[in-house]
């Protein structure tokens, strides 16, 4: 059998976990995808299939405030952000999904980052 690129083994591992992480209106999904230089976080309803709330190391409003920051330093600012933005529409809890990356570095710094900003996973 041959090796898996990286890509295909993180989307297998995505869907592994998506098996299980579904978003309902109540309560909904928040997924993150780690690209090399940015971070994307958004507030998905599975059941409509809509984006709620989203943010990103490369949104408008980020780049000034994001410029000349560490990439941790980077996510921790999206995960603040998408939380603040998420309880502006009323979400307090969602259900985390980690996109098939290991929940360290950059993904551990949103997540935690989202947590001290007052949404509840």
């Amino acid at each position: 059998m041959a090796k898996l690129s990286r890509k295909e083994a993180r989307l297998r591992r995505h869907s592994r976990v998506r098996k299980n992480v579904i978003g309902t209106p109540e309560r909904p999904r928040l997924s993150v995808f780690r690209s090399l230089s940015d971070i994307y976080a958004q507030v998905i309803d599975d059941a409509a299939g809509a984006t709620l709330v989203s943010a990103s190391s490369i949104d408008q409003a980020l780049r000034a405030e994001a410029a000349g920051l560490t990439k941790t330093d980077q996510a921790k600012l999206v995960g603040k952000i998408v939380a603040e933005r998420a309880q502006e529409k009323g979400i307090k809890t969602v259900v985390f999904d980690r996109g098939g990356f290991r929940y360290i570095g950059r993904v551990k710094a949103l997540a935690d980052a989202a947590r001290e900003a007052g949404l509840e996973f």
